[in-house]
Formats: structure tokens, sequence, C-alpha cells
């Protein structure tokens, strides 16, 4: 009896083991699984950031991206409003125009500097945020980045704007604008205009910048052919 005994637990051991083998296993490879995938998750945002930067840098430097897409244009000051109106009134639109050239110009300058900026900022992204980002809205991603970033951009930017500036001639066409604005305000008794140029350009282009990623990422989500490699058919699909 003593020997059927034993030999009854002997089994019931050598089973429970094997069951617990067997769920060690499944539970590394359930781990192993949830690895892989935050891992490619991680880095399929990265490179669905990477191309919408790559994207973006390129529409927002060529010729005429700020100034002639109605989305990031960059208008006249907003703080000098009254200039751009009383010289409208006043048939002087051809210097309004010259300058809101010359502010975007000075941006599409800028944004040819933008990308190595932006690639390095990309890598910064951590797995913990990946799934949430992910499962966020349409341009989660883009938002991300532009908290993360806007201030390290901008410190960066603001002497790339500066020498912008200074290339386009941007301070020239606003001192063209202001002094004919001046003479036409004397007899009101208004005064004088002077924004802060550099950050206004800095800013807007900066803003320009995050807006077309947003597009991007948008497409990247919704568009399959724009998801150009396979990881980002996989993570996007």
């Amino acid at each position: 009896m003593r020997k059927h005994i034993f030999l009854l637990l002997g089994v019931v051991i050598v089973i429970t083991s094997s069951f617990t083998f067997v769920a060690q296993n499944a539970t590394n490879s359930t781990i192993k699984s949830q690895v892989v995938q935050t891992d490619e998750v991680a880095r399929g945002l990265v490179e669905a950031l990477q191309v919408g930067a790559k994207n973006s840098a390129e529409k927002a430097s060529k010729v005429d991206g700020f100034y002639k897409n109605a989305d990031i244009f960059i208008p006249f000051p907003q703080d000098a409003i009254k200039v751009k109106n009383t010289l409208d009134k006043a048939g002087m639109k051809k210097q309004v125009t010259e300058f809101e050239l010359s502010l975007n110009r000075a941006a599409e300058e800028a944004s040819k500097k933008a990308l190595p900026i932006l690639m390095d900022a990309i890598k910064g992204i951590t797995f913990s945020d990946a799934t949430s980002i992910l499962k966020g809205s349409k341009n989660a991603a883009t938002i991300y980045l532009k908290e993360k970033t806007t201030s390290q951009l901008r410190v960066a930017f603001r002497p790339i704007v500066k020498e912008s500036i200074a290339t386009v001639q941007v301070t020239k066409y606003w001192e063209n604008v202001a002094n004919a604005y001046n003479k036409l305000n004397v007899l009101s008794g208004g005064k004088k205009i002077n924004p802060d140029l550099e950050t206004y350009i800095t800013d807007k282009a900066i803003e320009g910048l995050f807006k077309l990623m947003a597009k991007e990422e948008e497409q990247i989500r919704d568009n399959p052919t724009a998801r150009v490699t396979d990881l980002l058919k996989k993570i996007f699909s």
C-alpha cells in the first residue's frame, strides 16, 4: 500500500512540475513577445517622426514653402496690424507685400537647418510613451515632440532666424514699412510700432514646421501609401 501511495505522489509531483514548467515557458514567451512588440512600437513611432520631419523640413525650406502655403503662411505681425491697415488704405500694398514676403523667406531659410535638430530630438522618445502615442489622436506623436522640443528649437532657431533676417533683408523692408507708417501717422499722434521680428519669425517658423509634421503623421496613420517602410506598414496597419 505504501509503495502505491509513494508511486502516486511521484506521479503527481512530475505532472505538477510539468505544468509549472510549461506555464513558466508560456509566461516567458508572452513577456518576450510583449518586449518585442513594445520595441517595434517605439521604433515605428521614431520612423514615422523621422519620415514626417524629413518631409516637413523639405517642404518648409523650399522657395515659397511658407509664402505659398496658406496653412503656414506668416502674415503681418498682429501687434503691428495697424501699420498694414494704414498702408493698405494709403495705396502702399507693394511695401506690405514685400515685407510679408521677407518674413516668409526668413522662415524658409531657417527651415533648411531644422532637420538635424528635429532628428536629434526624435531619438529621445521613450518606450513608455510609445503605446499611448500610438493609440492617441492622429497627431499624438507630433504633440509629444512639440511639447518635448519647442523650447530647445526656439533657442536653436533664433540665431538662424537672425542670420536669415539679414540674408533676406527683412529689416530693410520693415524699415520701409515703418517709416511710411510713421509719416502717415504723425498727425494723429499715434505711437511708433516696433515688433520683435526675431521672436515672431522664430515662433511662426516652428509653428509651421509642426503643422506640416502633424499632417505628415496623419497621412502615415490614415493612408497606406504614405507608410514607406515595412515597419511603418506593420505598426500602423
